[in-house]
């Protein structure tokens, strides 16, 4: 357990065991819980990299772990981070909460499939063990605020709008990394590389999102995918329907000079825009305007970002205990899950007329 405070200060120090020690952990993870030393301070770095996981720990003077079992049975692990690749993430929750801890903070998607998520969610209400999902921006002030005065309006239509570098521009503006061995590149061509692009878009982008999305539409309805297009270099143009909704989910992947990263939503009354900051970027909320025929309301930036306000809300879950429901977190995946399926199959059934023309 954390011992005592220094400064005097009553509030309980959660020691944190980061599960995964690549860019996510040190660019994103480290200087967020650099900034909230008085919630939490890192305890132990597991990775299957030894000399990794012993390189990143040794800067915190953290214990440097190689397996999860290692990390779990250190007892100043109190909470824990999911930052590994998205295939372990459900089996790693699972062990985390069963391990007794606090509270787990899982990068998105906390499951690859519905099986995986309809585990967790039971995993979750027998021990007890609240889970967040690091999707920052439903977390982002700028966000929260203009949800509120957005009010109970319905939209018409909802576009995500991202044009970014590669992520690596922003992971070295946040921290000198310390680098593991390069994965191996896809070998995937042809149509499988065309879905293998879409999916990680999905799943890997677009996800930041798609929470947001669902708390807009306020519908229980499956999102239904009408067309999709593969973006080069890496990108996707993805058009889906809910209900009457029309929604446009837009990615590219490019070497432009400045950044955007924009949710708009237009209603019968009202326009509403959330400017992010890209990923890996700390430097305060977003900025979010809604618009109306009688006024503009903006919502200037705040100090904290998506990344801190997660980890405050992990810190008082921890502390408040109670019986978390897990049920939204699975209907968020669900919705995801709905339109890398369509997506997928989409893209198939395209490639599969375009054979039988060719022949």
């Amino acid at each position: 357990m954390p011992g005592p405070r220094p400064d005097g200060d009553s509030r309980e120090i959660l020691g944190v065991g980061l599960i995964g020690a690549g860019p996510v952990t040190q660019a994103v993870h480290l200087p967020t819980l650099a900034r909230l030393d008085s919630m939490f301070r890192v305890a132990a770095i597991m990775d299957v990299d030894r000399t990794l996981a012993s390189s990143v720990s040794d800067q915190l003077g953290a214990y440097a772990a190689t397996t999860v079992d290692e990390l779990l049975a250190n007892p100043a692990v109190d909470v824990v981070a999911i930052c590994s690749p998205n295939r372990f993430h459900a089996d790693q929750v699972i062990a985390a909460c069963l391990a007794g801890k606090r509270a787990v903070l899982c990068e998105k998607p906390f499951a690859v499939d519905l099986n995986q998520a309809d585990e967790l969610a039971t995993v979750i209400a027998e021990t007890g063990v609240p889970v967040i999902v690091g999707a920052m921006h439903a977390f982002d002030e700028g966000w929260t605020a203009v949800l509120e005065a957005w009010k109970d309006r319905t939209p018409e239509f909802i576009r995500s709008s991202i044009v970014l570098p590669p992520n690596e521009r922003f992971e070295v503006l946040a921290t000198e990394l310390v680098t593991a061995v390069a994965p191996t590149p896809s070998v995937a061509f042809g149509i499988d590389a065309d879905v293998e692009k879409v999916l990680g878009g999905v799943l890997g982008l677009a996800i930041h999102d798609l929470p947001l999305i669902r708390r807009l539409a306020a519908s229980s309805e499956r999102p239904r995918v009408r067309s999709v297009r593969v973006l080069e270099p890496f990108g996707y143009l993805i058009i889906l329907e809910l209900g009457e909704l029309i929604i446009e989910l837009h990615a590219a992947m490019t070497e432009n000079w400045e950044p955007s990263w924009v949710l708009e939503a237009i209603a019968g009354d009202a326009e509403l825009s959330v400017h992010f900051t890209p990923s890996y970027v700390h430097a305060g909320s977003a900025t979010a305007v809604l618009q109306t025929a009688q006024d503009v309301s903006v919502f200037s930036p705040g100090l904290r970002n998506g990344y801190e306000m997660e980890w405050e809300a992990l810190y008082r879950a921890a502390l408040e205990g109670g019986r978390p429901d897990a049920g939204p977190l699975v209907e968020d995946l669900r919705f995801a899950l709905a339109i890398a399926d369509d997506a997928e199959l989409l893209l198939r059934d395209e490639a599969a007329i375009t054979l039988e023309v060719v022949a």
